[in-house]
């Protein structure tokens, strides 16, 4: 095992805060890490971590190889841009964050066929749905759902994103149709907690937003379960309409309120600022774009 790879699974240790942390963020086993760690300490002949049931930290030797280690680290990722952007052909790791929503939908078919067409990459997807920070975190590219893009960073908008209220016919049949947004707040509504803003939802009328306070029985932290929730009749959702589209023609589902939607959101590609562009993201990000373009011509867009 080389000492790079000992160094790097040691920074994710201390930056994450423990092995059981760094494991999940790198994707390797606790055992893993712990053992790299080790093999780095005995490599240098120096304990780097004072290590205690609840709590980890670092001697004076680890400091030391903390702040140096980030360093090398970040020159030879440097190096390794630079070698890749003098390439003609996308090769190496390509580490992408998206959100759930469109992770395991839409983006992972795109992806999928990205793949497919470069034989040298190495895909490392994390469905998470924060926004993760691109540069500290060591990400390529992260594709965010937003409205507002991040200065310090460079955003390519891909699609445009719909989120809708949607509800199963029979629900409609028991309750009604909402008019509008705040009738909502008196018929039983499925919360996707998972979202910022919960039960309050979010409409447009004219040029001003607000929101409505809903509730209901179900509550569930991923779109997925809140369309299903829907499709078995337990309310009104509201999520991508990606996720429902296909029910929605199918008439398992009906949206409402359709003129108090959000407008402005959409899918974004954010990646740091470089002076030479990695040729493995710029092909990702020009992949994905022709890619939403033929969805759209096609008739699926978000």
């Amino acid at each position: 095992m080389d000492t790079i790879t000992r160094m790097r699974a040691f920074v994710a240790v201390v930056d994450s805060g423990g092995f059981s942390a760094a494991a999940r963020q790198t994707g390797r086993s606790k055992a893993l890490m712990s053992k790299y760690v080790a093999e780095l300490e005995e490599e240098l002949g120096a304990r780097l971590l004072n290590r205690t049931t609840r709590q980890l930290s670092l001697t004076e030797a680890g400091e030391a190889a903390y702040a140096e280690g980030q360093e090398i680290l970040k020159r030879v990722d440097h190096l390794r841009e630079i070698l890749e952007a003098s390439s003609h052909v996308p090769q190496g790791r390509l580490r992408i964050s998206a959100p759930r929503a469109i992770g395991e939908s839409d983006l992972s078919r795109a992806m999928m066929e990205f793949l497919g067409r470069h034989p040298d990459i190495r895909l490392e997807l994390h469905l998470e749905d924060r926004f993760v920070d691109v540069v500290e975190e060591g990400y390529d590219c992260a594709i965010r759902i937003t409205a507002l893009t991040d200065s310090s960073l460079i955003a390519r908008k891909l699609a445009d994103f719909r989120v809708a209220v949607y509800a199963a016919p029979e629900v409609l049949a028991s309750h009604g149709r909402p008019h509008h947004p705040s009738e909502l707040a008196g018929m039983p509504c499925i919360i996707d907690t998972n979202v910022r803003s919960r039960a309050n939802w979010q409409f447009r009328e004219g040029d001003s937003r607000f929101s409505v306070t809903v509730a209901g029985r179900v509550e569930v932290n991923s779109p997925v379960a809140a369309a299903a929730a829907a499709l078995a009749g337990f309310g009104f959702a509201r999520g991508p309409w990606l996720l429902v589209r296909d029910h929605v023609r199918d008439g398992r589902l009906v949206t409402v309120l359709d003129e108090y939607e959000l407008d402005g959101l959409g899918v974004f590609a954010i990646y740091p600022h470089r002076e030479r562009m990695p040729v493995k993201v710029r092909a990702f990000i020009d992949h994905l774009v022709a890619w939403y373009q033929a969805e759209r011509k096609a008739g699926r867009s978000p």
